[in-house]
């Protein structure tokens, strides 16, 4: 269970006096509480998967902003951040697998009479299922979007 290894890996952060793991794992931690009492529920696997997704895209869009400021410290602080919330992500899916599952998703669709922009939703929902974890969304996003097009 992917809760369980990031609490473990907190454990390891500690021994090790890896403060700055240990600050990124626990933020992670407090995400995924923060979730789970919100909704009084136990996250999945998943769950946790999208909170971690969530976590890098918020670290990402502030290196943006970080490096246009001209704050090269602390973007590489937030891409530190990264790498360690990465750890917990499946492997990542093949540019093969990826257009195949697009191919797959875009057949189906269609052959249930879908069209337009309608289309471009409900092959997102199959692709959002099957590759959770796997693949950035506004990539998959974008290139569902240029097939359409």
């Amino acid at each position: 269970m992917l809760k369980l290894q990031i609490s473990e890996s907190v454990k390891t952060a500690m021994r090790a006096k890896a403060s700055e793991r240990l600050t990124t794992l626990r933020f992670l931690q407090a995400a995924i509480k923060q979730k789970e009492v919100d909704e009084r529920i136990e996250l999945d696997d998943l769950q946790v998967v999208a909170i971690i997704e969530k976590q890098i895209k918020q670290r990402r869009e502030s290196i943006a902003a970080y490096d246009k400021a001209g704050r090269v410290e602390t973007a590489n602080q937030e891409r530190a951040e990264i790498v360690v919330l990465q750890e917990f992500l499946p492997q990542a899916a093949s540019d093969e697998e990826i257009t195949q599952v697009i191919e797959q998703a875009i057949a189906e669709v269609k052959g249930q009479g879908v069209e337009g922009p309608a289309a471009i939703g409900k092959v997102m929902a199959i692709l959002k299922a099957k590759l959770v974890g796997r693949a950035e969304m506004a990539v998959l996003s974008q290139r569902v979007k240029n097939l359409f097009n």
